[in-house]
């Protein structure tokens, strides 16, 4: 099949069917090969279909060219793409010619990005200008990188700058009271832990969020279409922002990726990001420029109910080492982010200078994140995995802490004196079956934990099944003092609990 569509292509026997047929079938390895080693004797016929009259010939050529990889054809693309003169075919040879060494050839693309950017744009051209602009700026990132920029944000600052941290929703209250702790100003917002503050510092030590999205002064919801969106941003302080926030003092270009969330398919999204990259580009005089593949920044669009566009920024450019001992994890590791606020939470439980024991500590989170909020005397982690018991040594020790890890099951562990406190993330279930063996832990886990915690002794646990912890505890005497909600979604609970009486 391979050989027959490739000689008759050469036979110029629907040569633009036949090169087209050529590219859906080497999506097959195998006939990938075939290929290869018809064309690899018989470099010439390949390069012969970039003359072809037939743009769309040209088009399908190129593109095979590009998958099969061969660095004969380098020169060829490149001296193909300096002639063309059908706007819709050049981005096929810039696609063909990712992957190949092109670093002698990047003057001459740089030199046709400033050409296109001076292009005057019409109704006509747009797209395949758009096309182009985005095609170049791949080949020319992928083939040096990108020159990040510094950020300089942290520190007391003349101006206010408005963020939004994303933290856990049913517990936003515990970021909104150690922003007040530090007499920062909130801002009522359904979204996340919104604020103002003239010291971003104040972010750095707080555990409990997840991600900070910057507002965007002047970037009110807009219309939802991608040439308004791209101008509401290009009028908005978003350049002024970051070069507030950046050291950019050679104004050099940011690189930003789009994320649309909204209700469109993703076809729709492909086509709604690829239009709005492409006017915001070119609004911007390419101080904005998109790159999928390597950036510093993300525009992040939303969709509101009144079918408009929020619009926030993302900033990857400042250093969040608040989880940099996280090295290794495990398939169900528990995300250090959730770990510090279960500790914010459970915290007015919790005794400084305690016996701590996780019977479940698998990489060590809960144990580390326990440490950094309330110092203990002593910590002991145990689990039947060794590969996670591995993991939290390791994060232990690039935590700067000492936890005392063992590979054992809770059950048949021993100790020579009794604990303050369990601290732990429950096993949990992800069937029907496991849910059977999953009950019996419970029913197992309070008789062990009386014989391992004093009488004085608390219980605080993670719960993703926390209908077994309420039906077993009064098994050996423990009574549940508090039950907090995690999760909407997943009925998730943190739970604490003494003996009673």
């Amino acid at each position: 099949m391979i050989r027959e569509l490739y000689e008759n292509a050469k036979r110029g026997i629907d040569t633009r069917q036949n090169l087209s047929a050529l590219r859906s079938e080497i999506k097959d390895d195998a006939k990938m090969n075939d290929l290869f080693e018809l064309v690899e004797d018989d470099i010439d016929s390949m390069k012969k279909f970039l003359d072809s009259d037939d743009a769309k010939v040209r088009k399908n050529a190129a593109l095979l060219m590009g998958a099969l990889d061969m660095s004969d054809f380098t020169q060829a693309l490149v001296d193909a793409y300096g002639r063309e003169t059908q706007l819709f075919v050049r981005s096929s040879y810039l696609e063909a010619l990712k992957g190949y060494d092109i670093e002698e050839y990047l003057p001459l693309f740089k030199k046709r990005v400033k050409a296109l950017s001076d292009t005057e744009i019409t109704p006509e051209n747009k797209k395949h200008i758009d096309e182009e602009l985005r095609a170049l700026t791949d080949l020319i990132v992928s083939a040096e990188g990108i020159k990040r920029h510094s950020f300089a944000g942290f520190g007391k600052s003349d101006k206010e700058t408005e963020c939004i941290l994303i933290t856990n929703k049913l517990n936003r209250s515990v970021t909104e009271k150690l922003l007040e702790e530090k007499q920062v100003k909130l801002i009522p917002f359904k979204g996340g832990v919104r604020f103002k503050t003239e010291d971003l510092s104040v972010i750095k030590d707080i555990r409990t969020y997840s991600d900070v999205l910057f507002v965007i002064p002047g970037g009110s919801a807009c219309e939802f279409a991608p040439e308004a969106a791209a101008k509401a941003l290009a009028e908005s302080g978003l350049q002024r922002l970051l070069d507030r926030l950046h050291d950019n003092k050679d104004s050099r270009p940011y690189y930003f990726r789009v994320e649309l969330k909204s209700t469109l398919d993703m076809e729709k999204k492909g086509k709604f990001v690829r239009r709005f990259s492409g006017e915001l580009e070119r609004l911007s005089g390419r101080k904005l420029i998109n790159s999928a593949s390597d950036y510093e920044i993300e525009l992040r669009l939303i969709e509101n109910k009144e079918h408009k566009l929020n619009m926030l920024l993302k900033l990857y450019t400042i250093e969040d080492d608040r989880f940099s001992y996280f090295k290794k994890h495990i398939a169900a590791s528990l995300k250090p982010v959730n770990a510090a606020l279960m500790v914010e939470l459970a915290k007015d439980y919790m005794v400084s200078d305690a016996q701590v024991l996780d019977p479940f500590c698998g990489v060590g989170t809960m144990l580390i994140e326990r440490q950094k909020a309330v110092k203990a005397n002593t910590s002991y982690g145990l689990d039947i995995n060794g590969e996670a018991i591995a993991g939290a040594k390791e994060n232990t020790e690039a935590a700067g802490q000492i936890v005392h890890y063992v590979n054992r099951d809770f059950f048949t562990f021993e100790h020579g004196y009794l604990f303050d406190e369990i601290f732990t993330d429950m096993p949990f279930a992800i069937n029907d079956k496991v849910t059977v063996e999953i009950e019996n832990v419970y029913r197992k886990f309070f008789k062990a934990a009386n014989i391992h915690l004093k009488s004085s002794g608390r219980i605080i646990m993670f719960s993703r099944n926390p209908g077994f912890a309420k039906k077993y505890c009064n098994t050996a005497g423990y009574r549940m003092i508090k039950s907090i909600a995690f999760s909407e979604k997943n009925n998730d609970e943190l739970m604490i609990f003494e003996h009673e009486g």
